[in-house]
C-alpha cells in the first residue's frame, strides 16, 4: 500500500544506500576534522595565514577573509569574490584548519582562472533553487491527483537537481586537488602533514558523493512511484 502523503511506501528503502552511506560520510567527517584539529601544523600559520599567502601567490590579493560564525561554514562567494572562514577555522593552526581553508582558496582560484564546471555550477544555482523547490510538490500533486503531466513536469525539475549534483562533484575534487598541491609544494606543510589535511578532505568529499547517490537514487523512487501509479 502507498502512502504518499506521509512518505510511507515501498519504494523509500531505494533511498536506504545512500542514507547508510549519508550517515558514514558524516560521522567520517567529524572524525577526521576531529582528529586533525588537535594536530597543529609545525609551521605555526594560522588558517587565515595560509590562505592569505595562497591567495597573494595567485595575484589574488584582492580577495578579502572574512571570520564567519558556525562550524563548516567555510566557503568561497564568487558573487563578492570573498572567502569565509568559520570560527573554529579563522584562527587555528591545526592541520584541518589549514587544509579546509586551502580548499576554499581552492574555489577562489577556479574562479578566477575561469575553471568550466564552477562557471556552469554558478550559473545554475538561481535555476536550481526554482527546481528543488517545486519538484517535489509537483510530483505528489501529480501522484495524488493521478496526472502524469504533473509527475513528469515534478520529475524533469527533479533531473535539475541530479544534475547540479553532478556538476559539483569534479568542483569539490579540484579544489581538494588544487589545496594539497599548494600545500604540498610551497612549504606550508611536511608531507606526512598533508597526507593528514588529504584525510580531512577526502572524508568531505564523501559527503558530495552521498548527495548526489541520495538524488540519484530520488529520482529513480519517482520513476518508480510514477510507473506504479500508471499501471493503477
Amino acid at each position: 500500500m502507498m502512502m504518499p502523503m506521509l512518505g510511507l511506501d515501498w519504494t523509500m528503502i531505494i533511498l536506504f544506500p545512500a542514507i547508510l552511506l549519508a550517515m558514514w560520510a558524516q560521522a567520517r567527517v567529524k572524525n577526521a576534522f576531529a582528529t586533525y584539529s588537535r594536530v597543529h601544523s609545525r609551521s605555526g600559520l594560522t588558517a587565515r595565514e595560509a590562505a592569505r599567502r595562497i591567495l597573494d601567490s595567485y595575484g589574488l590579493s584582492g580577495v578579502p577573509i572574512r571570520q564567519v560564525p558556525g562550524q563548516l561554514t567555510d566557503h568561497y562567494d564568487p558573487r563578492d569574490r570573498s572567502l569565509s572562514l568559520s570560527e573554529p577555522v579563522y584562527d587555528s593552526t591545526s592541520i584541518a584548519a589549514i587544509g579546509v581553508a586551502a580548499h576554499e582558496v581552492g574555489h577562489a582560484v577556479q574562479h578566477a582562472t575561469g575553471y568550466a564546471p564552477l562557471q556552469i555550477r554558478n550559473a545554475v544555482v538561481p535555476l536550481l533553487s526554482l527546481s528543488s523547490s517545486a519538484a517535489m510538490p509537483l510530483f505528489f500533486i501529480g501522484l495524488l491527483s493521478a496526472s502524469n503531466t504533473l509527475m513528469n513536469i515534478g520529475i524533469l525539475l527533479f533531473v535539475g537537481v541530479l544534475a547540479f549534483h553532478l556538476i559539483t562533484l569534479p568542483v569539490e575534487f579540484d579544489a581538494s586537488n588544487r589545496a594539497l598541491k599548494v600545500l604540498a609544494t610551497n612549504g606550508m606543510m611536511t608531507q606526512d602533514e598533508v597526507g593528514g589535511a588529504r584525510k580531512v578532505l577526502n572524508a568531505a568529499a564523501m559527503t558530495y558523493v552521498s548527495a548526489t547517490l541520495m538524488a540519484a537514487l530520488q529520482l529513480v523512487r519517482l520513476l518508480a512511484l510514477r510507473n506504479s501509479r500508471s499501471r493503477d
